[in-house]
């Protein structure tokens, strides 16, 4: 007797598959436009220009750009471009007329001073930090000030300051004085939006592996499973790789920040738990079942 024919697998249906992608297009789509919308918000505050100061004929431009944020020495580094105008220049603002000195505010660690008729070059000037801890990362804040006055020949000439922000990995938020006739700026400077997104995806993601693995070792010791090597590989494995998945974290934080408080350190003691308890099953179950068997 011939076994009975197998009626063909039904194919699914092209509605059915339409129904699947275009929900996903859909959601593809709306993240690649927010998305995009978060990085021009982002890029247009990066290239903002603040100014302050004198808008007088002759005065001398100060130009000021936040290079980079060490937060954990507490230090800004700033790179200024000295430009004087009208009568106080030469050479179309490339060289002063008389030596020049500009002071600075007691943050910034030192004053700048240039020779007459001598090409003026840029000067990377450090600015101390106020306020906030590292440990808060990434939701550490900091403030300080920046101000500058110019002498030129032994007489104060008026100043104006040109302020922008080159460091991507923090967003600098301005506070001009309330004449604007001051080359006076309050700064207060926190994580860019793009780090905290990235520090908040790495947090949901070391709770993910976490609970992985719990449900990975739950799985093995109520089924009583035994040692299955390949899932005790991969519970140590994720161990050692989340320590390394968090030192990728942008920023350098410090250990006993506010990620590890929040994710790190109870995801790796939840994963080393679980590995523990599973080997431990396991070769209860081992035992078991060799003591169980015939000989």
């Amino acid at each position: 007797m011939s076994a009975p024919a197998q009626s063909p697998r039904p194919r699914r249906s092209g509605a059915s598959v339409l129904l699947v992608l275009l929900p996903l297009a859909v959601l593809v789509l709306v993240a690649v436009s927010v998305g995009s919308w978060l990085q021009f918000t982002e890029r247009q505050a990066k290239d903002r220009v603040h100014t302050v100061g004198s808008g007088a004929a002759d005065r001398v431009d100060v130009e000021v750009t936040a290079q980079s944020v060490d937060a954990a020495a507490r230090e800004l580094v700033l790179r200024v471009r000295v430009r004087p105008r009208g009568a106080l220049g030469e050479e179309e603002g490339t060289a002063p007329v008389a030596d020049l000195r500009l002071q600075t505010s007691v943050a910034t660690l030192g004053d700048l001073a240039f020779e007459a008729h001598e090409r003026l070059a840029p000067k990377d000037v450090q600015v101390a930090l106020t306020g906030g801890s590292i440990s808060d990362y990434p939701f550490d804040t900091y403030d300080t000030d920046i101000e500058f006055w110019a002498v030129l020949g032994g007489e104060p000439v008026p100043v104006r300051m040109l302020f922008s922000n080159n460091d991507t990995l923090f967003s600098i938020a301005v506070t001009p004085p309330p004449s604007g006739q001051e080359a006076v700026l309050g700064l207060k400077l926190s994580r860019s939006g793009s780090l905290i997104v990235f520090a908040v995806f790495m947090m949901v993601v070391m709770w993910a592996l976490a609970t992985s693995v719990l449900l990975g070792a739950w799985f093995l010791t109520t089924r009583r499973q035994g040692l299955v090597w390949p899932a005790l590989a991969w519970m140590a494995a994720t161990l050692f790789a989340l320590a390394a998945f968090r030192n990728t974290a942008p920023g350098t934080p410090p250990i006993g920040c506010v990620m590890d408080w929040f994710a790190f350190f109870w995801a790796e003691t939840v994963i080393a738990l679980c590995l523990i308890v599973a080997v431990t099953a396991g070769i209860r179950t081992a035992l078991r079942t060799d003591t169980d068997r015939p000989a």
